[in-house]
């Protein structure tokens, strides 16, 4: 019997080869440590914010009632904790019931920062025939709630923005708060009330029809816009893929690589991430720096050949990282989600937040 053999007899885990020396097999244990598998959090988790506070992440996803025979329903906004975008904890919902506000059956693509030391929640109130869907707003001392509803920013009619929902909050500086927003039938912008909680200026389009799930950041004189093109919910079948374009004025215009302009009439962003081999559907993203700097997408995709629980697509996060090359962003193995990622690094915390200019 050899080593392998005897360990495994023993009930001891194997990090080497048969004949591997004890340096060898440590150097694998610490590679293993040093890097990850996608998906990250292998259970429904779709639409996708992320936050960093101080030395830990949280992330919060989408709630939607599916049928009642298709599989466990979720969490009115579930939250997670990580130390390092990649070890996953639930820590419970960001509402015990549907906030008073809401009248639809979903709270979808939850919108998360943070103002004065405290954590700000914008949600969707939607559903898949909404006929004035809008954004709601809760806030919270601690990332993890409990979280207070604040009643509603913004509904279609109200701002005269179809299918308002996916919203994201952009703090430029310190202190003055944009709401970014928009499905399919163009993305907004419009700058809130210094405290996060009502609207202050006027509308303005920054994307044309056919994306959806803006996220926008910062970085080296540049904003750049991600967004999400094609089908979101067919499994396997789905089509989404992430789109970018940059400006140099947060209020646009932006522009794809070919220098069109997203507003004009059958522009696209350039496309960064799509279906590979393993992965479909990448999409709904959100950008988080490091402690040290470095930048991160998370977002959802299906795991090819078991895209389904029930009838309820089963879209799981994802984590890749961001490397900027001619001042674009890239993405993945060649452009789709990769299988085996690098841990991010922990150590000292960087002064600079989710939309932060500097770094690569």
């Amino acid at each position: 019997m050899n080593r392998r053999e005897l360990l495994a007899s023993a009930g001891v885990a194997w990090f080497g080869t048969a004949d591997s020396t004890p340096a060898e097999t440590e150097r694998s244990r610490e590679s293993q440590r040093e890097t990850y598998r996608n998906p990250v959090h292998d259970q429904i988790f779709p639409d996708p914010d992320v936050l960093r506070v101080g030395d830990t992440y949280y992330a919060y996803g989408t709630y939607h009632p599916w049928k009642p025979d298709a599989g466990p329903d979720r969490e009115l906004i579930p939250i997670l904790e990580s130390p390092n975008l990649v070890d996953w904890e639930f820590v419970g919902p960001a509402f015990e019931e549907k906030p008073p506000w809401s009248r639809y059956r979903g709270l979808w693509a939850p919108g998360v920062g943070r103002l004065d030391g405290r954590t700000l929640l914008y949600y969707s109130d939607a559903d898949f025939r909404a006929d004035d869907p809008g954004v709601g707003v809760a806030t919270a001392s601690d990332p993890t709630g409990p979280f207070e509803p604040r009643g509603g920013l913004l509904r279609s009619e109200e701002v005269g923005v179809p299918n308002s929902i996916d919203p994201m909050l952009f703090v430029r500086g310190d202190d003055e708060p944009y709401l970014f927003w928009g499905s399919k039938r163009g993305i907004y912008g419009v700058r809130l009330t210094a405290d996060g909680l009502a609207v202050a200026g006027e509308t303005f389009r920054i994307a044309g029809d056919g994306v959806e799930a803006p996220y926008v950041v910062e970085r080296g004189g540049y904003y750049y816009f991600f967004g999400s093109r094609g089908t979101c919910c067919r499994g396997a079948e789905s089509t989404y893929h992430l789109v970018v374009g940059r400006a140099e004025e947060l209020r646009g215009p932006y522009r794809n690589r070919s220098g069109a302009p997203l507003t004009d009439a059958g522009a696209t962003g350039t496309t960064i991430l799509h279906s590979g081999d393993r992965f479909v559907g990448p999409g709904h993203c959100a950008v988080v720096r490091d402690e040290r700097g470095g930048w991160w997408l998370l977002y959802h995709a299906y795991v090819r050949g078991n895209a389904w629980v029930a009838d309820t697509p089963r879209r799981v996060l994802m984590l890749d990282r961001i490397r900027w090359r001619e001042g674009w962003p890239a993405v993945g193995e060649n452009g789709t989600p990769s299988a085996v990622g690098r841990v991010p690094p922990v150590g000292k915390a960087s002064p600079v937040g989710k939309a932060s200019p500097v770094g690569e």
